[in-house]
C-alpha cells in the first residue's frame, strides 16, 4: 500500500490520492451504482486504483448486484448499492 502511495499515476505521472468513490456500471440496459468504494485517484487526470484485491471485490460486488436485478426484474433499469 505504501509503493501506491508514492508511485505516480501511470497515465499522467500526477499524484495519487486516497479517496471514496462512486462508480456505475450498464450491463444489457441495467445500470448499477457502487457507492462507498475506497480507491486510490489521480489528483490530475482522475485515473483509478485500487489496492491489491479491491478492484475483484467490486466486481463481485457488481456481479452480484447484475444477478439480482435479473432475478428480480423488479430494478426499472438502475440498482444502487452503498459499501460501508
Amino acid at each position: 500500500m505504501n509503493g501506491l502511495m508514492k508511485a505516480p499515476c501511470s497515465e499522467c505521472k500526477g499524484k495519487l490520492r486516497r479517496k471514496t468513490i462512486t462508480q456505475e456500471f450498464e450491463r444489457e440496459g441495467v445500470k448499477v451504482r457502487i457507492s462507498g468504494i475506497k480507491a486510490w485517484v489521480c489528483a490530475q487526470c482522475g485515473e483509478i486504483y485500487f489496492e491489491p484485491g479491491g478492484a475483484d471485490r467490486v466486481s463481485q460486488a457488481v456481479n452480484c448486484l447484475f444477478a439480482l436485478a435479473v432475478a428480480e426484474r423488479q430494478h426499472k433499469g438502475r440498482l444502487h448499492a452503498r459499501v460501508s
